[in-house]
C-alpha cells in the first residue's frame, strides 16, 4: 500500500480548518496489522508527516479560534456601540417629548395681553396681515394680531411722546409768559406808585395860595 498523504492542505486562518479526523484515522491505520510488513522507515516517515499535518491543523484551529474571537469581540463592540447610540437616541427622544409637552403647557404672557377685538382687527389691520390664509390658520392669526397690537402700541407710544413734548414746550412757554407778566406787573405797580407820588406832589403844588394876613398899622 502506497504511503500517500491524501488530507487537505492547511486552511486559511480566517476560516475553520478541515477536521483532523482523517489525519487521526490515518495514524490509527499505521498501527494496524496490515502495516506490520511495511518498511519501518517508511512508516515512520508517514507517521511524522501525519503528526506534522495534525500539528498544522491544530495551529490553524488555534489561529482560526483567535481570529473568530477577535471578530466576535469587534462585532460585540459594534453592537454595544449601536445599542448605546440607540439608548442615546431614545433618551433624546424622551427629552424632546418632555420639552414639547412643557411648551404645550406653558402659559405665555400673550394670553393676558388685551388685544383689539377681532372686529377691530379686521377693520384696522393692514390688508396683508389679514389675508385669507392667515385668517384660516389659528396660529398665524394670533401672531398677526399680536404683531398688529405691537405696531399700534408703538404708534400710540410715539404719538403720546410727541404730545408730551408739545405739552412740555407749551408749559415752558407759559411759564416764560407768566414770568414776563409778573415782571410787567411789578413794573406797572412801580409806575403806578410813582404816578401816585407825582399826582400827590402836583396836587400839593396846585393848591390855591392863602390870602395874606392883613397887618395892623403901627400907631
Amino acid at each position: 500500500m502506497a504511503l500517500v498523504d491524501t488530507t487537505n492542505a492547511a486552511a486559511p486562518a480566517h476560516v475553520f480548518p478541515a477536521s483532523p479526523d482523517a489525519v487521526v484515522g490515518s495514524l490509527r491505520d499505521l498501527v494496524d496489522s496490515t502495516y506490520l510488513n511495511h518498511d519501518v522507515s517508511a512508516v515512520q516517515i508517514r507517521a511524522g508527516a501525519l503528526f506534522a499535518r495534525l500539528k498544522a491543523l491544530n495551529r490553524a484551529a488555534n489561529a482560526a479560534t483567535r481570529t473568530h474571537k477577535q471578530e466576535t469581540a469587534e462585532t460585540r463592540h459594534d453592537m454595544d456601540q449601536t445599542y448605546l447610540g440607540l439608548q442615546n437616541l431614545l433618551y433624546e427622544k424622551r427629552h424632546l417629548e418632555r420639552e414639547i409637552e412643557k411648551c404645550r403647557q406653558f402659559a405665555s404672557i400673550y394670553q393676558d395681553v388685551p388685544l383689539y377685538t377681532m372686529e377691530e382687527f379686521l377693520e384696522r389691520a393692514p390688508e396683508e396681515t389679514r389675508a385669507e390664509e392667515i385668517l384660516n390658520n389659528e396660529h398665524s392669526l394670533m401672531l398677526s394680531r399680536l404683531q398688529f397690537e405691537l405696531a399700534e402700541r408703538q404708534r400710540l407710544d410715539k404719538e403720546c411722546k410727541r404730545l408730551q413734548t408739545m405739552k412740555d414746550e407749551l408749559l415752558k412757554e407759559s411759564k416764560t409768559r407768566l414770568a414776563t407778566m409778573d415782571k410787567v406787573k411789578v413794573q406797572i405797580d412801580e409806575l403806578m406808585k410813582h404816578a401816585t407820588d407825582v399826582q400827590s406832589k402836583v396836587a400839593e403844588l396846585a393848591k390855591p395860595l392863602e390870602p395874606p394876613v392883613p397887618t395892623e398899622p403901627v400907631s
